[in-house]
């Protein structure tokens, strides 16, 4: 029997969510490890010093712990739903720079010192261009979900959750029924599910 890649995650993470969401939609078999960020553990820190999730180490020892990494090595081998042919690398670039840049410090204002309401406001500006591209075909990159929705669905996801009366008050119909979609989707459902603590 083959052994399976392990991978390092953290249930809340959005770049753990994105491996996960592109490990199930390729039916990649893994053994996943639920990380306590508080008490990383040792055999993850050994694969990847830098210490952040998600870490996948391959069977054969080789590691790759970044998340688009991973999503783009488990689509290579197998890609049902063609998530590769509907891919922005642009976009999926303005949400991990500028957009998580101002989620960060919405969020957590008091780690960064920063004003939440001037990030958030920055922010709204992105989440804007995506209701407008949205309204299109209903998708990122056409009327099917592809690579593109599910690198940046986990990061606006955790944007809504930190003021929910503020997030349904804005007028982004065409996002929050993207959202609410893939939220609600099988998939996500799935690949949110618990994991062993590692």
């Amino acid at each position: 029997m083959t052994a399976s890649p392990v991978l390092f995650s953290f249930r809340r993470c959005p770049y753990a969510m994105r491996a996960r969401l592109a490990l199930a939609i390729s039916e990649t078999p893994y053994d996943l490890r639920e990380v306590k960020l508080s008490a990383k553990p040792p055999e993850m820190l050994a694969a990847s010093p830098k210490g952040t999730v998600p870490v996948l180490v391959l069977p054969d020892g080789r590691v790759i712990d970044q998340s688009l990494d991973i999503m783009r090595w488990a689509l290579a081998f197998n890609d049902p739903e063609g998530w590769l042919t509907r891919d922005d690398p642009a976009l999926i670039a303005a949400n991990d720079g500028p957009f998580k840049h101002n989620l960060d410090r919405y969020k957590y204002p008091d780690r960064h010192q920063s004003d939440p309401i001037a990030h958030r406001n920055e922010a709204l500006t992105f989440l804007r261009e995506i209701d407008s591209r949205l309204s299109a075909a209903g998708q990122l990159c056409g009327s099917r979900r592809g690579i593109a929705d599910a690198a940046i669905l986990p990061f606006i996801r955790q944007f809504a959750a930190v003021d929910p009366v503020w997030f349904e008050a804005q007028p982004l119909p065409h996002l929050k029924a993207w959202l609410a979609n893939h939220i609600g989707s099988a998939l996500f459902v799935k690949i949110m599910a618990r994991g062993t603590i590692s």
